[in-house]
């Protein structure tokens, strides 16, 4: 009778991207119906090294988001809801990265998709999150397309060119991690 044969255990990458999958699908089941048109299929994630145009946009806390910011400079899009459990997660990583870096030139845009702008700005007063946020309104939404999933985060590097895009909960070292392309 021969031994059985160990499997080696998975990487712990496939254990992120195998999570993030289960949590995009998670939310993606919890998301309000509101969010997609009935028959619309789910847009995908952006394509690595695809161009991603920029638009100016209303910050929540007052001010403007304007591309010429991100111009030469890295920008994290994230797309968040203040009703979502894995963004409630997520959101503070967020936050700390864009305390730890923005000194060296990383530009945000968090994308908030509730339903009322009210409720956005709410969440992130009660919170203290200074990140730039802006509410994804109609007109925004359609510059700003939010993939499938949530959270999804996007790295637009310096070339205006996608460098990263994942859908579902980044784990604190993932968030933090993203100051490598700066």
């Amino acid at each position: 009778m021969k031994p059985p044969i160990a499997m080696p255990a998975p990487e712990h990458h496939t254990r992120r991207r195998w999570l993030g999958r289960l949590t995009a699908a998670t939310a993606a089941s919890l998301a309000a119906p509101w969010l997609c048109a009935k028959d619309a299929a789910p847009l995908p994630l952006p394509a690595l090294g695809s161009a991603l145009p920029l638009v100016a946009a209303p910050l929540l806390g007052g001010g403007r988001f304007e591309p010429a910011q991100a111009e030469g400079r890295v920008l994290v899009l994230y797309w968040w809801a203040s009703w979502c459990p894995f963004c409630a997660q997520q959101s503070p990583e967020m936050q700390k990265l864009w305390d730890a870096q923005r000194g060296r030139g990383l530009q945000m845009l968090a994308l908030s998709i509730d339903k009322k702008q009210g409720d956005a700005s709410a969440y992130l007063q009660k919170k203290g999150y200074t990140f730039p946020a802006a509410w994804l309104s109609p007109d925004l939404a359609r510059a700003y397309p939010k993939p499938d999933g949530l959270p999804v985060t996007v790295v637009r590097g310096k070339d205006g060119r996608v460098l990263q895009a994942e859908k579902g909960q980044l784990f604190p070292e993932d968030v933090a991690g993203l100051a490598r392309w700066l």
